[in-house]
């Protein structure tokens, strides 16, 4: 019973993920549009009639409530594979916050409170002579101050050898 549950599911997200990405292809707004072209040709034909206009509204009512979830499926997705590809990268560096991992599930008020981590993780860099020094939001102070004692070190240790 699972497998065929498995399957169908399995079946259904290929056919999501393509119909998203077919969805967004310049094939398909050329043919949206042209359908609404031959749809406004058609007016005075029919008069401009209520049946006319009911047709695109009906057409455009389906196919948007459709692909509605045809779209959400697909993002999902694809949204979880970066969460995880994000959460490999943070827990395989030793110098990233492992508090990251997984954040998702925070609540808002615990996001807002890594921000502010993060404001003051900004705040530092500023003081950096090297755009390309980094911290982490745990070890954000004592990063900072040790690679400046670093820094400081290797100018004196430079400055004496010359």
């Amino acid at each position: 019973m699972k497998t065929k549950k498995k399957n169908s599911t399995s079946t259904f997200e290929k056919f999501a993920s393509k119909v998203s990405k077919a969805a967004g292809s310049t094939t398909a707004f050329i043919s949206a549009f042209l359908i609404v072209v031959v749809w406004a040709v058609c007016g005075p034909i029919f008069n401009y009639s209520e049946t006319w206009q009911l047709v695109i509204n009906t057409g455009t009512t389906i196919i948007t409530f459709l692909m509605v979830f045809l779209i959400q499926k697909a993002q999902n997705k694809d949204s979880l594979a970066i969460q995880l590809k994000l959460n490999e990268l943070v827990a395989s560096n030793e110098y990233s916050s492992n508090s990251l991992v997984d954040i998702e599930s925070m609540t808002e008020e615990e996001m807002i409170i890594v921000q502010k981590y993060y404001h003051r993780l900004s705040e530092l860099s500023k003081k950096d002579e090297s755009i390309r020094t980094s911290h982490s939001i745990g070890e954000a102070q004592d990063q900072h101050e040790r690679k400046d004692k670093n820094r400081s070190q290797m100018r004196t240790k430079n400055s004496t050898k010359k």
